[in-house]
């Protein structure tokens, strides 16, 4: 069983339809989701660090673009997005959330993705 901990994606704003310029992205974070995740793959210690890695690519591609990466929890994992450099029209965002436990085995290391579909309008 899977539990959704995040990356929940936090719109910039509610009203924002299509994305200009530099945008700020930001993810939350399911702690309790997380706990219970953990315990169900039976990982178990405390947690080193929780990184988001943010990508995009244009919707026709099967390529990501890495945008940069956040571990900045507190802030909701932001990074900056400057879209003036790219043409208009249907891309994908993706954030891919890491979180690493320390174990009595070692290092351990799971991860959650979470696509969206955004417009560039420049």
């Amino acid at each position: 069983m899977s539990y959704n901990w995040g990356p929940h994606y936090i719109v910039p704003s509610e009203v924002l339809k299509e994305y200009s310029g530099n945008v700020l992205l930001r993810e939350e974070l399911d702690e309790e989701m997380l706990s219970k995740e953990l315990e169900a793959l039976s990982i178990s210690g405390p947690i080193i660090t929780i990184t988001n890695p943010w990508y995009y690519r244009n919707k026709d591609s099967d390529t990501w673009i890495k945008i940069g990466e956040s571990d900045e929890k507190q802030e909701n994992f932001p990074v900056r997005w400057d879209t003036t450099r790219l043409e208009n029209g249907q891309y994908e965002v993706m954030g891919l959330m890491h979180v690493v436990v320390r174990g009595e085995d070692g290092k351990k290391v799971i991860a959650h993705e979470n696509i969206v579909e955004v417009t560039i309008a420049n």
